[in-house]
Order: structure tokens, then sequence, then C-alpha cells
């Protein structure tokens, strides 16, 4: 029962069906992507008996560099040699870095960061593991894709934990390929509780989880103001006592199906550095409603002023928020540049490692990054990273105006 794979196996984990020349299984860490490579490496190798010959003779296995390959993909506890049942389970030549079966079908194992040892070679299928993680990841596969030449129907399989790198981008948008997709959960049954628990509490919600546990390819677009190594390098379990702490509103200019939402972020500073503590943003909210939801925010955090941009409504607002609550601390402030532009000296903030991350920001951060230099590339209006540059620069780059009113 061990060794029938397919009769346990998570759907990730098989093959898809259908014409396909390289089948990407991407997952979470953990997902079960190693174990899933090494068993289509034995559904292609073995016969019906031990020495019966199976559909390949011919497999490369190619990893980030010789050890991993070595220690993970022919070694490791999900490696080709633990799934293999004692009467098929190949031997090891580690002169030769190759695996050779009962039958006599053979593995050889390759470093990607070596693509012409690939040079020569020919092969009727491969496995190729952590193609994300390749330094020199387009010059190997296509060393590889060279040598998949034996046989009439030459494949390969990818398993890997997504990152936006042009040898996955392209391989994904190929139509030979077939992609299954799981979450770090999808293994459950096979990973410590624990660890799962700690993980979730840890990056739920970040850039970071999503790419390492949710199995997602998370994008940068060129010219971004924020790419996803500047958020993650703001992480922040706890914020200390704060200085001053703002609550920033980007109103929606209505509330219909479809509107854009009313961005609200809450900031605060200490010691110069800046906190983004709380992304409390309401979509498709009544202006009453998106109101009462600011008072109670900065009643929430014991906020030292709201600000809004006036553009749209100032009086109205300012009316609004004084209907909830007479005392509220209250600015306007006023856009007098494109988005783009006033988001830059804020981003240039965390360029210098000026603000930190809360948890708990996943959507915000899903529009800082698709912010760029262009403007936003994302759909809608960057509700939330407006509220974000208004609380930001009211903490952080204030310059003297008007009283009352504030121009970015």
């Amino acid at each position: 029962m061990p060794f029938l794979f397919e009769l346990w196996a998570g759907r990730h984990q098989l093959p898809p069906r259908g014409e396909w020349l390289t089948w990407v299984c991407l997952g979470g860490r953990g997902a079960g992507k190693t174990r899933a490579g090494s068993e289509w490496v034995r559904w292609q190798v073995e016969g019906a008996r031990p020495l019966d010959r199976g559909r390949c003779r011919r497999v490369a296995l190619v990893g980030e560099t010789y050890e991993q390959a070595r220690d993970v993909m022919v070694f490791g506890e999900s490696g080709i040699l633990a799934c293999s049942p004692p009467d098929r389970r190949p031997r090891w030549e580690a002169v030769r870095r190759r695996l050779v079966w009962p039958n006599g079908a053979e593995a050889r194992v390759f470093s990607a960061s070596d693509p012409e040892a690939m040079r020569g070679p020919q092969f009727d299928a491969a496995w190729c593991d952590e193609l994300a993680k390749w330094r020199k990841g387009r010059e190997a596969f296509d060393m590889l894709r060279f040598a998949l030449r034996l046989g009439g129907d030459p494949r390969c399989v990818v398993t890997t934990t997504p990152r936006p790198v042009p040898v996955l981008k392209e391989l994904l948008a190929r139509p030979s390929t077939a992609v299954t997709r799981a979450r770090t959960e999808a293994n459950a049954a096979f990973l410590a509780p624990s660890f799962l628990r700690e993980v979730r509490a840890r990056y739920e919600g970040t850039r970071l989880g999503r790419q390492e546990l949710d199995g997602e390819l998370i994008e940068t677009p060129d010219g971004a103001l924020w790419p996803v190594e500047l958020i993650e390098a703001a992480r922040c379990p706890d914020a200390p006592e704060l200085e001053r702490v703002v609550v920033a509103v980007d109103p929606a200019a209505t509330s219909k199906h479809g509107s854009d939402a009313c961005g609200i972020v809450v900031c605060g500073v200490a010691e110069g550095i800046g906190y983004v503590l709380e992304d409390a943003t309401v979509q498709r909210a009544s202006p009453g409603v998106w109101a009462r939801r600011v008072v109670e925010v900065a009643r929430k955090w014991s906020a030292d002023r709201v600000v809004a941009e006036a553009n749209q409504g100032g009086e109205m607002i300012e009316a609004l928020l004084r209907g909830e609550d007479r005392t509220v601390p209250y600015r306007s402030v006023h856009a007098s540049r494109a988005k783009s532009s006033r988001a830059e000296p804020v981003a240039a903030l965390y360029e210098r490692g000026l603000v930190r991350h809360a948890a708990g920001l996943k959507a915000l951060e899903a529009q800082m990054g698709l912010m760029t230099v262009r403007g936003f590339e994302g759909h809608g209006s960057p509700d939330r990273v407006d509220a974000l540059v208004w609380a930001l620069g009211e903490l952080m780059l204030r310059r003297p105006g008007r009283p009352g009113v504030r121009t970015l």
C-alpha cells in the first residue's frame, strides 16, 4: 500500500490528463511536490514486473546544485530511493552520479549551475526540482530541452515553489505546459501541526506567505515602487509605544456596485520610524458608513489626527466625521500631483528602511505591489495605497502649508 501512490496521492500530485510536454507542479512548502516528482519518475521507468522495461530508459534529474539534487531528489525522505519498493529500488553509483534500476533504466543527476554538463547526453524523460531557484535557469532548462530527444514522447516534470522568474513565467505561458497547484495544507496529513500553526501565524497574508505557503506566483511589474523584497523587509510583529498616530481616508466618489473602496489606513511613528498598523478599508460603503468606520478606528487607536483627501467634497467629509464625533481631530489634504508622483516619496521611506508593517495587511500590500512609476497597474483605484501615502506623508513628510490643509 505505501508504494501504490496513485491510491492515496493528492490531485495536484498526479500527472494531468491530456497531451503535454511539461507538467509544472506548483505548490507551497511541504505540499508534496518532491514526492510527486519521485513517483512520476517511478512510473516512467518501472515495468509491470521488476525486470520488465518501462516507458522510459534514460532520465535526467536536475536540481539547483548537484548536492541538492542528490540529497533531495535521490536520498531525501520523499526522494526516489525512499519511494521505491525493495524489489524495484535502484542502486546509487556515486562516481557516475546516477541511479540504475534492476530493469536497466538509469537516471543521471545534474546541477542547473552547470548547464554545459547537459550538452551531449540525451534522455526520454526529466525531472527538474525547484526550477524557480536556479541561478542559471534559462540556460539550464534550454540545455535540458535539447537533450530531451529520445523516444516518441519525451516529457518533463517541474516541481517548484513559484517565484516570478522569467524561465518559469515563460514555461507557464506555453500551450504545451500543464499545471497543478496546491497550498501547503494540501499535504497537512504529513506535516507537523505545530509547523502549520507557526508558519500561518507568522506569514499569513504576506506576499512571502502567498508565495511559499499558498503556492501563488506573485509578480512584480517593471518600475514597481514597492517590489516584493521591499515589503518583506518591512515586516515587524510588534510596534513600540508610538509618539503619534494618524488615520488617513481616501473617500470613494460613490457607494454603487463596482465603485472604488473607501481607503482607510492607520499609521504611527516612533523614533523616526513609521508603522503601518491597520488597513480598515471598506468597500461599497455609503458616506455615513465609512465615516462611522473612520471614527471607530480613530478611537480604537487613540489617533492624534484624521486626514482625508479633500479633492472630492472636502467640506462634506468634515461634516460627516463631525456628525459622528464632534471632537474628532481632522485635517484636509489636497492632491496636486498624480498618484504615482505622490507615492514616490513614501516609497523612498521604505527604501531607507524607515517603515515597518504589522500583520494583516494582505490587500494593502497587494495594491502596493502594483503601483509603479507609470501609475497603478491594477484594476480600479489604489484606494488603500492612497490612504497609506496620506498617512505616512502626514507623519513623516509634512511640509508647512495653509492651516488645516496639506498639499502633496
